[in-house]
């Protein structure tokens, strides 16, 4: 059954993709509200929600729903996972990257997820068990070992977020050991990227269940290593990640939360 909910989800995450590649080349018009500073919605982020969720409802009965941007509804089986539209800033100032993110919650465990690029025609997609894809092909997180040479990526907090210093203390702290820290503005793809071995790791505190539902399952499915800033920590509640290739994640970790 899973596997038939990973061709939907990868259907309907194409499906919106397409809603948002037409909203793409119209941007300049698009009516944008402001949710808190620095966070913004649009009309693109509302349809293309509007689809997924009546595609991944209407082929999956009994399925419950969390969405970035509608009402969730809740069932005992399961939900849906969704972020109709990771990278919205990104999105509306045409910086070509942003993605939608679909996943999945079975029994209480995340149990596939499906990150499409549309502008890349890039789809990453895995289930428990079964490994991880980008359009079909496995992937895996990189054999970087030396930790000089190693690429990170980041999201920076921004406008009125209380965690400022303390993150740019983090930056402060792994930057004279590594090769580079990348701020790219889509979560997902970060936890894509470090799948796909193009970035070595990625870390952030307090996202949302929808930043990162698919991106985990993609990315423990690829190898990676994922924890929270303390032991026994339930990341997927708090949405404070720290994901790396396993040959670099001690160290990494231990300058991350060097003064946890």
């Amino acid at each position: 059954m899973v596997g038939n909910y990973l061709q939907l989800a990868t259907e309907a995450a194409k499906e919106a993709g397409v809603i948002l590649l037409e909203y793409w080349s119209n941007r300049s018009s698009l009516d944008v509200s402001t949710k808190r500073p620095g966070d913004f919605v649009s009309k693109a982020d509302l349809a293309a929600e509007q689809s997924l969720k009546s595609n991944l409802l209407s082929g999956s009965d009994g399925l419950g729903w969390l969405g970035e941007e509608t009402e969730a509804k809740s069932q005992e089986g399961g939900r849906w996972i969704v972020d109709p539209l990771d990278g919205t800033t990104n999105f509306l100032r045409g910086i070509p990257h942003w993605a939608v993110s679909v996943g999945l919650e079975l029994g209480g465990e995340l149990q596939l997820g499906v990150i499409h690029n549309p502008l890349t025609e890039e789809t990453f997609a895995a289930e428990v068990g079964d490994g991880a894809t980008l359009n079909g092909v496995s992937i895996g997180v990189s054999s970087t070992a030396d930790f000089s040479t190693a690429l990170f990526g980041t999201g920076v907090p921004f406008g009125t977020m209380s965690n400022i210093k303390t993150h740019t203390d983090e930056i402060a702290r792994l930057m004279p050991h590594c090769a580079g820290v990348r701020r790219m503005g889509a979560a997902s793809l970060d936890l894509a990227y470090v799948a796909c071995g193009r970035l070595d790791g990625f870390w952030e505190r307090r996202l949302q269940l929808w930043d990162i539902a698919a991106g985990l399952v993609i990315l423990r499915e690829s190898g990676g290593v994922i924890s929270g800033w303390t032991a026994g920590e339930e990341y997927e509640k708090t949405g404070s990640i720290i994901s790396c290739n396993p040959s670099l994640h001690d160290q990494f970790f231990s300058l991350i939360t060097a003064d946890n």
